[in-house]
C-alpha cells in the first residue's frame, strides 16, 4: 500500500542502528563517526584504523586494530596478525636473515 512505501522509504534514509537520519553532508558524517569513536564502537576503530593503515600510518592503524580487538571484534584480531605478524608491515626488515 502507499502508507507502507512511504514508511520503508522513511526507513532507508534512516540508521539501522540508531535511527536517526543518514548523514547528508562529510561534515555530518565526521560528526556522527566522531561520536562513535568517542563511544569506543569496535566498528568504528577498526574503520579508522584500516584508513590510516591505506595511508601508510602503520601506528595509528595498530592502535585502533588493538582498542577494536580489545573490544572483542574478531576483524581486529585478523587484521593485526595477517598486517604486522604474517605481513611485516611497519617495522624495519631485519638484512642479517635475508
Amino acid at each position: 500500500s502507499y502508507a507502507n512505501a512511504i514508511r520503508e522509504t522513511k526507513e532507508r534514509q534512516a540508521c539501522p542502528f540508531c535511527r536517526h537520519p543518514v548523514p547528508t553532508s562529510k561534515e555530518e558524517l565526521d560528526k556522527n563517526h566522531n561520536k562513535r569513536l568517542a563511544a569506543n564502537d569496535p566498528i568504528a576503530l577498526l574503520q579508522v584504523g584500516t584508513s590510516c593503515h591505506q595511508e601508510g600510518d602503520y601506528e595509528s592503524s595498530f592502535d585502533y586494530w588493538t582498542r577494536a580487538a580489545e573490544l572483542g571484534d574478531a576483524t581486529s584480531h585478523l587484521k593485526l596478525a595477517g598486517c604486522f605478524y604474517r605481513g611485516g608491515e611497519g617495522v624495519e626488515k631485519d638484512q642479517k636473515r635475508e
